[in-house]
């Protein structure tokens, strides 16, 4: 298998006509990877590859980033899952295990609350439940990120992705400081959407297996959001990243690949059964 199969749909509509762009590399077992906030399908690049062996990807475009429609909103998690689901099914994908990290994992919680019949397992990655329970982030950290200057307002950020050792070896370019040519009513738009989102009641109704990773040290969205969500899934199971900030999936990307793909190999148990 390689990943030289690609299929690029970019005829997918949602429910209200926006066009929503999809990526397929490829076969195997369907594993959809949700990017963060403001960003498109490159948050994954050089990492995706990590689960072809098994797996066949797939990433959306959210609306407002990449080749996908740019509408004025609003936007919310709900109608990004919505959008996701939109796209599954042209693709005649009825299952597929789930991989969302920062936003995305806000909207994975949706996916897996509200459509539990398609999702076989569940992967949430530096994210958080939203509303009044999530442990925000710090306001030197958002004063950090709302500086005028773009360049100091970048260097913050990341700094918030990665560790000095691991930007020290890694001079870029880097794919997770958001999609350069989002118009910005679309970021203000995925702003909005990450900043309301609450699914604080929702999540004891996920039934998929869980596992929630994150990096210990990470300040964007605080490592103390991962044993909320552990504790407030049925059954799921908390891995943190020693040293790893937002980004541990790329830091880390020597033990969290290995680590989703095995939890994502283990047998599920037969119906009715422990």
């Amino acid at each position: 298998m390689t990943d030289d199969t690609q299929q690029l749909h970019a005829s997918t509509r949602a429910q209200d006509g926006t066009v929503l762009a999809s990526q397929r590399h490829g076969s195997g077992r369907p594993l959809v990877l949700l990017a963060g906030q403001a960003n498109n399908h490159h948050w994954w690049d050089g990492v995706r590859e990590d689960f072809h062996p098994t797996h066949g990807t797939i990433t959306m475009d959210y609306r407002g980033t990449g080749a996908s429609g740019k509408p004025e909103g609003p936007y919310s998690t709900r109608l990004f899952a919505d959008d996701l689901i939109a796209v599954l099914d042209d693709l005649g994908v009825e299952r597929a295990d789930v991989y969302g990290t920062s936003m995305g994992g806000r909207v994975a919680q949706w996916i897996a609350a509200r459509h539990p019949d398609r999702v076989r397992r569940l992967v949430l990655g530096c994210t958080s439940p939203g509303g009044p329970q999530a442990q925000e982030r710090d306001t030197a950290v958002r004063r950090a990120l709302a500086q005028a200057d773009p360049t100091a307002s970048r260097r913050a950020l990341l700094d918030l992705m990665y560790s000095p050792a691991w930007l020290a070896d890694h001079p870029g370019p880097y794919t997770t400081l958001g999609d350069p040519d989002m118009p910005p009513h679309a970021r203000r738009g995925h702003l909005i959407a990450s900043n309301e989102h609450d699914a604080w009641d929702a999540l004891p109704r996920i039934t998929a297996p869980t596992l929630v990773l994150h990096g210990e040290q990470d300040r964007l969205t605080p490592a103390a959001n991962a044993p909320l969500l552990a504790a407030r899934i049925p059954g799921a199971r908390m891995h943190l990243f020693t040293g790893a900030r937002h980004a541990y999936f790329q830091e880390c990307r020597a033990e969290a690949g290995p680590l989703v793909a095995a939890f994502l190999a283990e047998r599920l148990p037969e119906a009715g059964t422990g």
